[in-house]
């Protein structure tokens, strides 16, 4: 299960949410789904190599979902906003013109980008383009990521790597990457590397920690419950002997 699925999908709601959050009727919902996917497909296109990790969509309750809030999270903060905000602006009239609402765009800065699976697959893409050799592009993007705090990661690679005849897929994987456990803190990244021998697929798992703090609250829970029924057992314990003499 956690092998063939999508990492981020299988932990909505538990570790992570939802990258659009609004609430339509049933009539409405397919049309906005359609201009998320129009809005996000626009924004990577306007910024081919900003290194954007994630878009958030929100919409307003207040004016029906006529107005739209954007949160980009980038590691490039001044690529994605231009001088004196001209790219972010002009990024704004175009979703504006393509799907007549009005929208607001901020942007915020990620600082551990060497942890967030997207950009780490972006950065081996690049790489790639520039004829890098695989293995060693590999070998660096895992080292960055668990200088940078993370427990463990996994890289594969496939396609005609170094001009092969043959498509061929190659793993790195260095720590933890529990898939399966749910309550772990996985990111989960794809991306395509277009080079001269054809397209490469990247696919990067990054683990960072397990949600400690739902796990102590259980357990403290079932410590406090054994510690109750322990407790009402010993008092009925001392009843029945009461009942007997």
């Amino acid at each position: 299960m956690g092998q063939k699925s999508n990492p981020n999908g299988l932990r909505i709601g538990i570790n992570r949410s939802w990258e659009s959050q609004w609430y339509a009727d049933h009539k409405q919902v397919p049309v906005l789904i359609v201009e998320d996917f129009k809005i996000r497909n626009l924004i990577k296109q306007f910024y081919p190599k900003s290194s954007i990790s994630h878009v958030k969509i929100n919409r307003l309750k207040k004016s029906n979902n006529e107005h739209i809030e954007i949160d980009l999270y980038t590691s490039r903060i001044g690529i994605v906003q231009g001088p004196g905000n001209k790219s972010k602006n002009t990024l704004i009239q175009k979703i504006e013109k393509m799907i007549q609402k009005k929208i607001t765009i901020n942007v915020f800065e990620v600082k551990k980008s060497d942890q967030i699976a997207v950009l780490v697959a972006q950065n081996i893409a690049v790489q790639l383009q520039k004829r890098a050799f695989f293995r060693a592009v590999q070998k660096i993007a895992v080292q960055k990521a668990l200088k940078s705090g993370a427990k463990g990661i996994k890289v594969i690679i496939s396609g005609r790597l170094g001009g092969a005849e043959i498509a061929r897929r190659e793993t790195v994987s260095l720590g933890l990457v529990p898939l399966n456990t749910f309550k772990a803190n996985i990111d989960y990244g794809v991306e395509e590397a277009h080079t001269s021998y054809g397209v490469i697929g990247i696919q990067v798992w990054i683990y960072s920690g397990t949600n400690k703090v739902s796990i102590v609250k259980n357990d403290e829970k079932r410590k406090n419950l054994n510690f109750k029924d322990n407790k009402q057992d010993k008092e009925n314990m001392v009843k029945n002997k009461k009942v007997l003499k």
